[in-house]
This record gives structure tokens, C-alpha cells and sequence, in this order.
């Protein structure tokens, strides 16, 4: 494929913007709209479908670098972010990651990865319509109990290229925390997800045949640098929005979309 094909670039600029204004308004990354629009994006370029989803998956997580940073600066400045709960989680995010990037997800088929993340993107979507009340005696765990939270979020993320945030963000409004303190320290939970998934990726791609130019590992750089240029420009638009539009009402509607990509990457995941 062309790697400066005026079509390609432009499909992965407007992915990047919708991905950025997801990313600072809910908190998710981005990953759950990303993954398989970049799945069929190359797919449609004559990538395997199974190095494809992985590719997918990969790339998703590596734009999370970028969109973490612009969207947690957004949040800082309006002093919704929990640099405790970062702090307590990120041990075993790195630790999750690690497993997920460097073992499980070379391992797995890409099908199977599809699987994964239409169970999990269903799973988020269900999370967002119900919006259950926690319990008000419920607080954060202590450090092993963030530990293991953080090694589950790590290794979830790690398998289906999302930043964490339909795991992060339940998990901490279970806890009491503020919802706009979740999103936030969601946001900022994604950076070290991210960092460490991607320098998994990267070493556990390095001798994978028919990887397409502009590949390193199983990155794909042209739909990294084009997503996340486009998607820093309009994380800090989200972030805005997360504190100044009705997000229940968003997030159903939100749902919605992503019952949809659910249903496509089943489909692409048990006809591979």
C-alpha cells in the first residue's frame, strides 16, 4: 500500500479526531473506536486479517501516548486528576502490560484477539447503559488491592488496544470516586498503559513476515502519527465537553456505537 495515499491519510485523520474528542470526553483512550476501524482500514489494503486485527490493536495502543497527554492536561488544569490513584495503580499496570504485550498477545491468533475485544467493547457498552450505583461505604483497596487492579487493567488493555478506560473508570466510580475524577484519572492511567504495551508490541513484532511498509513491530507509524496528530487537537475539545455537557446522556448514546463495532469485530473475529 502507499503509505502517502491522499484517501489513507485523510481516513485516518478524521479516525483521529473522532478518537481524541472520545478519548478527553470519556476517558476510554479512544482504543474502542480505533481498533476496528484500523482493522478494516488495512484489511482493505491487503493485510492478512489476522495480522490485521493485531496491527489494529497495536497502533491503537500507541496513539494512546499521545491522546493521554493532551487530554490529561485538559483535566489537570480543572483539578479533577487523582495523581494518588495513578500512582497506586501504575506498579501493576506495568506489570499487566507486560504479560499482555510480550506473552499472550504474540501468542494468540488475531481472530481470537477480535473475540476478546468484541466481548470486552460489549461489556463497556453494558457498564455505560446501567449505571449502577455504588455502594456509599465502598472506598479505593489499599496497595496490594491497587496492585492487582492494576494488573488486571494492564493486561485487559494490552489485549485489545484500549487505554483502559472500561475497566478503569467502573472500577474507580464503584469506589465513590467522583465520575469526572474517573475519567480524568482514566486519562492519565493511560499513559503508562500505553507506554508499556507498546514497547511489547514493538519487540514482539520484530520477526513477524508480510508486515506492510512504515511497520515497526507491529505498529503501523503512517496511522500513528497521522491518528495522533489529528486526535491532540481534539482531546482537549473532550475534555471540555466531559465538564460541561449532560456525559449520561453521551454515554448512552455512545453505547450505542459501540454495540455496533462489538458486532463487526465478532463478525471479523469468527470468520477469520
Amino acid at each position: 500500500m502507499s503509505l502517502l495515499d491522499p484517501y489513507l491519510m485523510a481516513q485516518l485523520a478524521l479516525l483521529g479526531l473522532c478518537a481524541g474528542f472520545l478519548a478527553g470526553l470519556l476517558g476510554i483512550g479512544g482504543g474502542m473506536l480505533m481498533v476496528p476501524f484500523i482493522s478494516a482500514i488495512l484489511s482493505a489494503r491487503g493485510v492478512a486479517p489476522d495480522l490485521a486485527v493485531k496491527m489494529a490493536i497495536a497502533t491503537s495502543m500507541a496513539t494512546i501516548i499521545f491522546t493521554s497527554v493532551s487530554s490529561v492536561l485538559s483535566h489537570h488544569r480543572r483539578g479533577a486528576l487523582r495523581w494518588d490513584i495513578v500512582l497506586g495503580l501504575t506498579p501493576g499496570i506495568v506489570l499487566g502490560a507486560a504479560l499482555a504485550s510480550l506473552g499472550v498477545f504474540a501468542l494468540l491468533q488475531g481472530s481470537w484477539l477480535a473475540l476478546i475485544f468484541a466481548a470486552f467493547v460489549c461489556f463497556s457498552a453494558t457498564q455505560m447503559l446501567l449505571g449502577k450505583k455504588p455502594q456509599p461505604t465502598r472506598t479505593m483497596p489499599g496497595t496490594a488491592g491497587q496492585w492487582g487492579a492494576g494488573t488486571a487493567i494492564g493486561f485487559l488493555s494490552g489485549l485489545v488496544g484500549a487505554g483502559g478506560g472500561f475497566i478503569s473508570v467502573p472500577f474507580m466510580t464503584r469506589c465513590n470516586i467522583a465520575i469526572h475524577q474517573a475519567v480524568a484519572t482514566s486519562a492519565a492511567l493511560g499513559f503508562p498503559i500505553a507506554l508499556a504495551n507498546v514497547l511489547g508490541y514493538v519487540l514482539a513484532g520484530q520477526d513477524v513476515p508480510d508486515l506492510p511498509a512504515g511497520s515497526v513491530g507491529y505498529i503501523f507509524l503512517p496511522a500513528l502519527l497521522v491518528i495522533a496528530s489529528a486526535s491532540v487537537l481534539t482531546a482537549p475539545l473532550g475534555a471540555w465537553a466531559a465538564h460541561a455537557l449532560p456525559v449520561k446522556s453521551l454515554k448512552r448514546a455512545f453505547a450505542a456505537i459501540l454495540y455496533l463495532l462489538a458486532a463487526y469485530m465478532l463478525h471479523k473475529g469468527l470468520s477469520a
